[in-house]
C-alpha cells in the first residue's frame, strides 16, 4: 500500500518506525496485513495539493482538515470502514474529532493535534494577554509568524473566529500592526518551522502565537487571551484519510493501520519516542504529561475550527498574502479590513 505524509519528522518519524517494524517482522505494537510506504510532500503541500487528486495514488492519506469540502468524493467516510462503536474508545484533543466530521459524517480520524501557541526560548517569560504581548514587543526580540497561510490564521486567532465582523477585525490587524512594528521583519514572514528554527537558534526570544511543535527545545505556553476571554486559537494537526481508489482490495490492511495509528500505545508511547505529537486527548491530559502539553492544553481545548468548504485553502491563501502585503506596506486596518472584506465576497 502507498502512503502519503508531510516531510517534517514530526509528520514522518512514528509512520516510518511502524514500517521498519512490520518489515521486520516482529512489530510490538501489533501486525497488520500489508505494510504502508510512505511518501512524503512539503509542509505547503496540504494547502497547494488538493487532496482528490491525491487520492488518485495513494490509498492512505495524513491530510489538514479545511481540505475536506472539495474531496469528499475521493475518500471512504469512517462508517463504511469500521462497525459502529468499534471507534468508541478513542478519545481526541479539543475538536480534532469534530474537525473531520463533515455533512454528518466522519471523513478521517485525527492522528496528530496541534494549534497555535506561545513560545519563547528558555527562561524568556511569554505574556498571557495581548496587551501585555505589545507591551512585552517594545523591548524584546520578537518575531510573528506570517508566512504561507499563518498571516490570516493570526488574524482569525485574534479576532476569536469572528474575521468578519468589523470590530473583532479592525481590533485584531491593528495589533498585528503594532506587534509587526517592533518585530523582526525577515523572521516574521517564515512559516512556523522557520521561526521555531529561529527561535532554537537564539536568533530572536519569543512568539507570541504560532503553531506548536513538541519537537523544539523551547518552551510553549497558552496563546495569549483578550482579558477575560479563552485564548484565542486556530485549530491545526492532521488526520489520515482513506482512499476510493482500490479501497475494495486493501480494506482490512487500511483498518488495520487505522486503528493501530490511533491506539493508545502508538498514540502514547511510539510518538514520544518518534518525535510525534499525538493527538490522542490522553497524552494531552496525563498527570505526567511533558510540560508542552499541560501548558498549552487550555489553548487546545479552546481552539477554533476552520471552514471546510470547498475553494477556501485558496481563499485562505489569498486573504493571508492580501493581510501580509497590507501589513508591511502599513495599509489602515480600516483599509485592509475592507480588502479583506472584498476577496471574501468574490466568487
Amino acid at each position: 500500500m502507498r502512503g502519503l505524509t508531510w516531510d517534517h519528522p514530526r509528520g514522518y518519524a512514528p509512520l516510518d518506525e511502524l514500517t521498519r517494524l512490520d518489515l521486520a517482522g516482529a512489530n510490538p505494537y501489533g501486525q497488520v496485513p500489508e505494510p504502508i510506504a510512505w511518501d512524503r510532500q512539503p509542509l505547503e503541500g496540504f494547502e497547494s495539493e488538493p487532496i482528490a487528486a491525491l487520492c488518485e495514488t495513494y490509498d492512505v492519506l495524513v491530510i489538514d482538515h479545511p481540505g475536506l469540502g472539495a474531496a469528499t468524493d475521493a475518500l471512504v467516510p469512517m462508517e463504511e470502514l469500521f462497525e459502529p462503536g468499534e471507534l468508541a474508545g478513542r478519545r481526541f484533543a479539543g475538536r480534532s474529532g469534530d474537525s473531520y466530521r463533515l455533512d454528518g459524517r466522519q471523513w478521517a480520524l485525527p492522528l496528530d493535534a496541534a494549534t497555535q501557541v506561545a513560545a519563547a526560548r528558555p527562561g524568556v517569560a511569554v505574556p498571557r494577554t495581548w496587551p501585555e504581548a505589545s507591551e512585552r514587543a517594545r523591548d524584546t526580540r520578537m518575531a510573528l509568524c506570517l508566512g504561507g497561510p499563518h498571516a490570516f490564521l493570526m488574524f482569525c486567532a485574534l479576532a476569536c473566529g469572528e474575521y468578519l465582523d468589523e470590530a473583532a477585525g479592525e481590533r485584531a490587524l491593528e495589533l498585528m500592526a503594532e506587534l509587526l512594528a517592533h518585530a523582526d521583519p525577515g523572521l516574521s514572514v517564515r512559516n512556523p518551522i522557520g521561526v521555531l528554527d529561529a527561535l532554537a537558534a537564539g536568533e530572536v526570544d519569543w512568539c507570541p502565537l504560532l503553531y506548536g511543535y513538541v519537537t523544539y527545545p523551547l518552551a510553549f505556553a497558552d496563546a495569549p487571551a483578550w482579558p477575560g476571554r479563552a485564548p484565542g486559537s486556530v485549530l491545526g494537526g492532521t488526520g489520515l484519510v482513506v482512499s476510493r481508489r482500490r479501497v475494495g482490495a486493501v480494506r482490512d490492511a487500511v483498518r488495520a493501520h487505522l486503528l493501530r495509528l490511533t491506539s493508545e500505545p502508538v498514540q502514547g508511547a511510539l510518538f514520544a519516542a518518534t518525535g510525534g505529537q499525538p493527538a490522542a486527548r490522553s497524552v494531552w491530559t496525563a498527570a505526567d504529561a511533558p510540560a508542552f502539553y499541560r501548558d498549552t492544553l487550555a489553548t487546545m481545548e479552546a481552539a477554533w475550527v476552520r471552514p471546510r468548504f470547498p475553494g477556501y485553502i485558496a481563499l485562505q491563501e489569498r486573504s493571508s498574502a492580501l493581510i501580509r502585503d497590507g501589513l508591511l506596506a502599513r495599509t489602515p486596518a480600516r483599509d485592509l479590513l475592507k480588502h479583506l472584506h472584498e476577496e471574501w465576497r468574490t466568487p
